[in-house]
């Protein structure tokens, strides 16, 4: 770990969820010095294809690709991540540990349940971190984030807001064909909606909303919050 405190922490109910929301906006941040973590909360143990192992292999290799910080697994059960006091509690000790800036969460509409799930968990987990008087494990001192955004996974919303990816949209590629288990197809596949041209509708939707804004790529987010702009919107 990085002893200083990070800009962003993603979170992502498995392996792979962080990097299809918002890869391209991690290298983005990467590149110019941002120090970014991915908390996977599961280990994707109930993965069609793929093993426990080879998913942490693929999640490194991806989170090299990308220039994350820390990548971290908190462990909980795949198709487990239930509203619960001790999950909430072991998400907030990773916040105060990293003390990150901005919050990543994945949408809470998603057709996989695993992903709306971890979005409340994080919520909770974000607004307990703060308490002064919520106990964590080794006593960690309290800790506010400053915003929470929400990234979109198997969905296609209408975005609050939009992050150019045109330059680092063949990185985000890179770094999802890092997950050679779940997006290839080989002769022990078993059939599932990643290997049929998953990472390119990824692509056509990122082509989508840049066209909306006016780039060739860009990455869709929601926000719970207005978004406080401190420039000229209108310019010289």
């Amino acid at each position: 770990m990085n002893d200083k405190p990070l800009h962003i922490l993603a979170f992502g109910a498995h392996a792979d969820d962080v990097e299809i929301g918002m890869g391209g906006s991690i290298a983005k941040w990467t590149a110019v010095g941002k120090r970014i973590g991915i908390c996977d909360l599961t280990e994707a143990g109930l993965s069609s294809n793929g093993t426990i192992e080879m998913r942490k292999e693929e999640a490194e290799h991806a989170a090299n690709i990308l220039g994350v910080t820390d990548r971290l697994s908190l462990s909980f059960p795949d198709r487990g991540l239930f509203l619960q006091a001790e999950f909430i509690r072991k998400i907030a000790a990773v916040i105060r540990k990293y003390q990150p800036k901005i919050v990543f969460a994945p949408y809470f509409d998603d057709r996989h349940p695993d992903h709306g799930n971890c979005a409340r968990l994080v919520e909770e987990a974000v607004f307990s971190a703060g308490i002064r008087k919520y106990h964590t494990e080794n006593s960690q001192e309290y800790h506010k984030v400053e915003r929470v955004y929400f990234y979109m996974i198997n969905g296609f919303h209408k975005p609050d807001f939009a992050i150019d990816v045109s330059a680092e949209m063949e990185q985000k590629i890179a770094a999802l064909r890092a997950y050679q288990s779940q997006f290839e197809q080989t002769e022990n596949s078993v059939e599932t909606p990643l290997i049929n041209g998953y990472i390119e509708t990824v692509k056509a939707r990122e082509r989508l909303f840049g066209q909306q804004v006016g780039v060739q790529f860009a990455e869709g987010f929601k926000t719970k919050v207005p978004i406080l702009l401190n420039c000229d919107l209108i310019g010289d």
